[in-house]
């Protein structure tokens, strides 16, 4: 077979074609917010890719399926929860949801001779016996879910994105604040919050800016005034630990209406709804004899 057929780097074919192997896996993964780890069942560290690869961390993986065309590839890797690698607590909060994962076959005598065998992204976790099971999807992946444009009265876009285009760093649409009163991660309280109408961050974003719980964040569920105290209360505990005196960002919610995108954001050109569009009502409209049939409009 030649270097076409298999796709390889010549210098990794000619060392699997000599007979004589010094070969290894090497796992790297990159989360969202940046942190790298990385891993190889050789029996010392090596280094290659501006990533460290550590041989202690008790990581596998399971065969590896890969297919022609759109087929979605996939894997299983098992690793030991310990505070030097992958912890309970940062799967807990969600931290390796998404992450990038890179596979390797390294030549340990020279990292330089390598092959990339897998790239995709950790998808299910789950945690057992001190251990985590990673199901690992393919890029293709991406590809496996419904595509297209939806065609309903409140906007598709998400406040911000690419579509929506607005600023969520403009003035007055969020805030950050130190966290001074705090019941079960989910709801937090302030006393002086007042320059912001009640239900003004409701549906939006809460993110914690620094602490343990950096980098984390939550969706507002509601934004009410109990007396004179503001209380911002998220649809689920956040789960990195997050505590008073930590900052946390406030940011604009938005319920998807044409009147809020006009009158609360001012963005109503790049407004990605129909409202116009007629409802069921009108479908299921009969002719009546109170009125004149006519054929005209019958809203």
């Amino acid at each position: 077979m030649s270097v076409l057929d298999t796709g390889l780097d010549p210098a990794f074919q000619a060392h699997i074609e000599g007979g004589l192997t010094s070969l290894c896996r090497c796992w790297g993964i990159t989360r969202a917010d940046g942190v790298q780890f990385g891993s190889t069942d050789h029996d010392r560290e090596l280094t290659f890719e501006g990533m460290v690869f550590k041989a202690d961390t008790g990581l596998t993986a399971q065969a590896l399926q890969q297919t022609t065309g759109l087929s979605v590839d996939n894997t299983e890797a098992i690793g030991g929860l310990s505070d030097a690698a992958v912890t309970e607590e940062d799967i807990e909060a969600g931290r390796f949801d998404g992450a990038e994962v890179m596979a390797w076959l390294v030549n340990w005598a020279d990292v330089d001779v390598r092959w990339l065998q897998f790239r995709g992204t950790i998808g299910e976790l789950r945690r057992s016996a001190g251990a985590f099971h990673a199901e690992l999807r393919g890029l293709t992946e991406a590809l496996n879910r419904p595509l297209g444009r939806v065609y309903q009265k409140p906007c598709t876009a998400v406040l911000g994105d690419e579509t929506c285009t607005f600023d969520l760093g403009t003035p007055g649409y969020f805030e950050d604040r130190a966290v001074e009163e705090l019941i079960g991660a989910q709801e937090f309280r302030w006393p002086d919050l007042n320059g912001f109408e009640p239900g003004w961050f409701m549906r939006g974003r809460l993110e914690v800016l620094d602490g343990a719980a950096k980098g984390l964040w939550g969706l507002i569920k509601q934004d009410r005034f109990e007396g004179g105290t503001r209380v911002i209360e998220l649809w689920e505990p956040l789960r990195g630990g997050v505590a008073v005196g930590d900052t946390v960002r406030l940011v604009a919610g938005c319920d998807k209406r044409f009147e809020t995108c006009r009158l609360k954001f001012n963005n109503l050109v790049n407004f990605q709804g129909f409202p116009d569009i007629p409802g069921e009502d009108w479908m299921m409209s009969v002719p009546k004899q109170s009125a004149r049939n006519t054929g005209g409009s019958l809203r």
